[in-house]
């Protein structure tokens, strides 16, 4: 009987609630008495009013109501605390507040909802005010809504989660980001996908279409297949989520990586930017709107589970053979082993494809610094537009009959790219300009295209001239046919730039030429040419600090870096041939071994004494200096050097100064040091200082 009476008086009140307060009170007494005479008048009565009493707190409302009827217009009212009975005019003031400001208004709905038990008036305000909103507005007011609410419920009893539909978007709106806090993603797509015409619809829609397919996932293979998605980019409504989605976006493309690579190095490299990019979104979910924050948070945790379970796997590719090796140290390197110097190549790209007319540019640098293989790989990127005949000027060899034969280097060139067939070599021989004049008049008649003519170690030309095997005025024959038209141009390689060049001859053609420096490679391109070489099946990896330990002893000159990847895959290679087990990882102990092994320097001798000839071809005052700075790989000051070579400071100061130009010193906080390590260890080895006359 008691039971019955307080479900009566409960039923009873609810119904109150529903159809108004006055009338609810009344049918609440009518039908909890009337329940309780039925089923045992006394103790019903008694449990009734007992009930009512505990939970409705009616006094507690009487008391209020003249102090809340009275003060409700003027906005500061008394607000009964525990009782669930709605308060007149409560739900008008509070879809007021909203209209006027939302953000606002939300606080005093979170407020409403933290300290009172006025839920049901709350609803109703923010259903009303929604119903109000223009349409533009509608999902960026529900997302408002949805950023912190005190309680979720309010998100989900303004929503349509049976049916969502266009006449009361709003609530089509609200059910989207309640799935989305529900860890329901397709459940909130189809919500979104009725207001994906309003403002801010089709960007959720697709957010929300995305994390549902992210859910989804079941393995690596999963995730590998995975569409690479276009998302928005401007006039977003979740920038922080998009961000995060763009996260995940980079884990597809490495998962892909691990999946279809053979090399260990390789997929170990992109197992660990996978992780690290899970790893980030996993410390910054914070900043996650919280609709979507447990959702995402949990996609990350099982994508990052899926790779951990084959970090294992990945360590253990077996080597079953010789490992070949992607190091180049001789030719030029070409193709997708060509890295670390795309932006020489944007800029030549910029100079020959989107200039009015073609730019001859000088291309120059420190010796075997890759500028041959610049020359190459642009006459790739160029496409069509422009072709590049490539002159090597080594080849001359000793030039015996005079510029004919230069200028039949560079005929046997052009006629290799334009398909128009050379001038005789006797003609050449007998009548050069005269000769190569018109066959080049022919060669831009016929141009269909743009032509670069590349002279590759320029220097041979100086050095011809200066030993009377050519004549100067060879440097007028190439002025003239750059000015000939502006379908033709130049491009000369080398290690000065032609304003360098001692002979007055060339000055009045470096004027008209763009210098292109090609400086060290970077610490990351270092370690991408060594870590990340762009064959399948290179199996090999190096540890971090043998990377950085290569950077240090190379500065990044390139073909040092190639000599020692050349030399460590050589070290493995005669490890494995011997039976021997180990690690498919070199570190900073394999660098040093290879490194102080004398054939390694024999192997390089093209370059060290390159740049050791270089620095003494105007005496030896630069050749003094370096082997002064050999001996202190710390550095020297000015001071220092003026007083251990005798050289007076005006000479001194003028060969540091060359030396500086040509890439071989620095000077850091007032102190003169060589910059490539391995070329201060050769000198101090091979011209120590008292061997120096």
């Amino acid at each position: 009987m008691a039971g019955g009476v307080a479900y009566s008086v409960a039923g009873g009140v609810a119904v109150g609630v529903a159809y108004g307060v006055a009338g609810g009170v009344a049918v609440g007494v009518m039908v909890g008495v009337g329940m309780g005479v039925v089923m045992g008048v006394g103790m019903g009565v008694v449990m009734g009013v007992a009930v009512g009493s505990v939970f409705l707190r009616l006094e507690n409302w009487l008391l209020g109501l003249p102090f809340n009827l009275r003060y409700l217009k003027n906005g500061s009212f008394l607000l009964p605390r525990i009782t669930l009975i709605p308060l007149p005019y409560l739900d008008s003031r509070l879809k007021n507040w909203l209209l006027q400001d939302w953000e606002n208004g939300i606080h005093n709905v979170n407020q409403l909802l933290a300290y009172t038990m006025q839920f049901i008036p709350v609803i109703k305000a923010v259903n009303k005010a929604l119903e109000i909103k223009p349409e533009e507005q509608i999902i960026w007011s529900v997302s408002q809504l949805a950023n912190n609410p005190f309680d979720w419920q309010l998100i989900e009893y303004i929503s349509d989660l049976k049916q969502p539909s266009t006449k009361k978007p709003h609530r089509a709106a609200a059910a989207g980001f309640w799935y989305l806090h529900e860890k329901q993603p397709t459940k909130a797509t189809k919500a979104f996908e009725v207001v994906r015409s309003l403002l801010y619809g089709e960007e959720m829609y697709i957010l929300t279409k995305t994390l549902a397919e992210f859910n989804e996932i079941k393995g690596l293979d999963s995730i590998a297949n995975l569409p690479i998605p276009t998302f928005p980019t401007s006039d977003l409504l979740r920038p922080v989520t998009w961000q995060t989605l763009d996260r995940f976006v980079k884990v597809i493309e490495d998962v892909k990586i691990i999946n279809r690579s053979v090399s260990r190095a390789s997929r170990s490299w992109a197992l660990n930017r996978a992780l690290g990019e899970l790893t980030i979104i996993l410390n910054t979910a914070d900043t996650l709107p919280k609709a979507e924050q447990g959702l995402i948070i949990n996609i990350a945790k099982n994508w990052q589970q899926r790779l951990l379970q084959i970090t294992g796997e990945v360590g253990k590719i077996s080597i079953t053979e010789r490992v070949r090796s992607p190091y180049v140290t001789g030719d030029p390197v070409m193709g997708k082993l060509f890295v670390g110097r795309e932006d020489i190549i944007r800029r030549l790209e910029e100079i020959w494809l989107r200039s009015l007319q073609l730019q001859s540019v000088v291309i120059y640098g420190h010796r075997r610094m890759g500028k041959t293989s610049i020359l190459r790989n642009a006459a790739n990127s160029l496409d069509n537009q422009v072709k590049v005949a490539y002159v090597n000027l080594l080849k001359l060899g000793d030039v015996t009959q005079g510029v004919g034969e230069v200028l039949m280097a560079i005929s046997d060139e052009i006629s290799q790219v334009v398909n128009i067939s050379p001038p005789n070599d006797d003609d050449l021989l007998k009548l050069p300009y005269r000769t190569f004049n018109r066959y080049f008049e022919e060669v831009i008649k016929n141009l269909s295209c743009g032509l670069i003519i590349a002279l590759d170690e320029f220097e041979k030309i100086e050095n011809l001239i200066k030993a009377g095997k050519i004549s100067p005025d060879f440097m007028d024959l190439l002025r003239s046919l750059v000015q000939a038209d502006d379908q033709v141009a130049f491009a000369f390689a080398g290690l000065h730039t032609l304003d360098e060049m001692t002979a007055d001859y060339f000055h009045p053609f470096f004027g008209s030429v763009t210098n292109i420096h090609v400086p060290f490679l970077s610490r990351g391109a270092t370690g991408q040419i060594l870590a990340n070489p762009a064959i399948e099946d290179f199996l090999l990896d190096y540890t971090p600090e043998a990377i950085d330990k290569i950077y240090d002893l190379t500065h990044g000159q390139p073909y040092l870096v190639q000599l020692i990847g050349y030399h460590l895959v050589r070290l493995y290679n005669f490890v494995f041939e011997q039976g021997r087990n180990r690690d498919p990882v070199f570190t900073v102990e394999d660098v040093e071994a290879v490194v102080n092994e004398p054939d390694f320097f024999t192997g390089g001798r093209n370059y060290f004494h390159g740049v050791w000839s270089q620095a003494g071809e105007n005496g030896n005052t630069q050749q003094v200096i370096l082997s002064h700075l050999a001996k202190s790989p710390q550095g020297l000051s000015l001071n220092d050097l003026v007083e251990l070579t005798g050289i007076d400071e005006s000479n001194l100061q003028t060969a540091l100064d060359t030396l500086t130009r040509h890439d071989v010193i620095a000077e850091n906080q007032g102190r003169w040091r060589i910059i490539v390590e391995l070329f201060r260890r050769w000198v101090e080895k091979s011209h120590p200082l008292n061997l120096e006359s």
